[in-house]
């Protein structure tokens, strides 16, 4: 069967207010805008869609749709992000006309669209069921990090891309060479997508708690595109306050 490139995407943020770091984290104040509607404008100006907001409270709801943007609840208790997107893509296209959906965390008011750009260009190659994003680790910090997950990669060096051959958060690969900080912001074909949520846990994916190693376990493709710089993702008070300085810099 021929696999064409997906030509009609739909980009999804799931929101929720739980996070034990930073409560009520998408409607912290960003310049005078909640974060949701921030990485909402930094996806709308990506342009390769429709955008979506897949909120878990209603709250999430109404400070988007008062923004302009269009935003659906969904149910409060899903266990991941992934699941979240599923379900609001299928609430407002159950006809399936969108054949891709990019994923975009609601904690990355910083993001370049041009990054998001990036991971869904990555779906052109018809042999690829999901992409993702990395970026080269220049810290010595992030090295031995267990919460900076590494990408092992089989990559083009002209591409700047590859296939994903496993997900870690030790330090991998060994030997000579650059270290793949993973960023999670993905795309799916829409296929690809329904059936990842569909499958069960894989053992891996429990052992190093990353998600995504359900979908190399059960042979569905992920090609990694490599960009500059991994986005600010915010997660604490300090990351709020940098967020608020890196995008008054930008206005």
């Amino acid at each position: 069967m021929t696999v064409s490139p997906p030509s009609n995407p739909i980009v999804v943020i799931p929101a929720r207010m739980a996070s034990t770091r930073l409560p009520g984290k998408p409607l912290a104040d960003i310049n005078g805008l909640p974060m949701i509607v921030q990485v909402w404008r930094r996806a709308v100006e990506a342009d390769i869609g429709p955008v979506l907001v897949a909120a878990a409270e209603p709250d999430i709801v109404r400070a988007v749709e008062s923004a302009g943007g269009t935003a659906v609840l969904t149910r409060p208790d899903h266990p991941s992000g992934s699941d979240r997107i599923f379900e609001a893509v299928n609430l407002i296209d159950p006809d399936h006309t969108h054949d891709a959906v990019v994923n975009v965390q609601g904690d990355l008011p910083t993001i370049e669209p041009a990054v998001v750009r990036t991971a869904f260009a990555t779906l052109a190659d018809p042999a690829v069921d999901i992409a993702t994003l990395a970026a080269v680790i220049t810290r010595a910090e992030e090295v031995d990090n267990p919460n900076v997950v590494k990408a092992v990669v089989e990559l083009d060096p002209v591409l700047n891309r590859g296939r994903a051959l496993y997900f870690t958060r030790a330090t991998a690969p060994t030997g000579d060479g650059p270290l793949l900080h993973h960023i999670g912001l993905y795309a799916y074909r829409r296929a690809a997508l329904e059936r990842f949520v569909a499958l069960p846990p894989s053992v891996l994916e429990q052992r190093e708690r990353l998600e995504q190693l359900r979908a190399l376990a059960h042979g569905l493709r992920i090609d990694v595109a490599v960009v500059d710089a991994v986005p600010l993702g915010v997660d604490t008070p300090e990351d709020l306050e940098r967020a608020r300085t890196l995008l008054a810099r930008r206005s």
